[in-house]
């Protein structure tokens, strides 16, 4: 998929575990995962608004177009 999803990154730089970030945002942890390693078919505009207010960053640090 040329969508490369760098949740797991922006967790890091923040110094943040992914139970933390389901917790305050209101998703479970099997979802952030889910979204950590790709597996993802889609996300939710209201999921994306809460992780990028959460972590404080833009939806493109997050989400990476790459052209394969």
């Amino acid at each position: 998929m040329p969508i490369i999803v760098n949740l797991d990154v922006v967790l890091a730089k923040r110094k943040m575990k992914s139970n933390e970030l389901a917790k305050r945002i209101g998703i479970t942890v099997q979802n952030v995962s889910i979204l950590k390693t790709g597996k993802a078919k889609a996300i939710r505009i209201s999921t994306l608004d809460a992780i990028c207010r959460c972590l404080d960053c833009q939806p493109g640090d997050i989400l990476e177009y790459t052209d394969e």
